[in-house]
């Protein structure tokens, strides 16, 4: 049980940490990378998966 719930707290700190770097960047950068602003939440989701 204990294990489930460190496992979620660290997927939800890598979601929370992706988001906010992506968060930072401008909309160019985001374009170099390929994705819009909309796109974010999707993308840091994707990370913990």
């Amino acid at each position: 049980m204990f294990n489930n719930i460190a496992r979620q707290v660290s997927s939800w700190r890598r979601y929370r940490n992706t988001y906010n770097e992506l968060m930072k960047l401008s909309n160019r950068e985001l374009d170099d990378l390929g994705i819009c602003r909309a796109d974010i939440d999707s993308v840091a989701r994707n990370v913990i998966r």
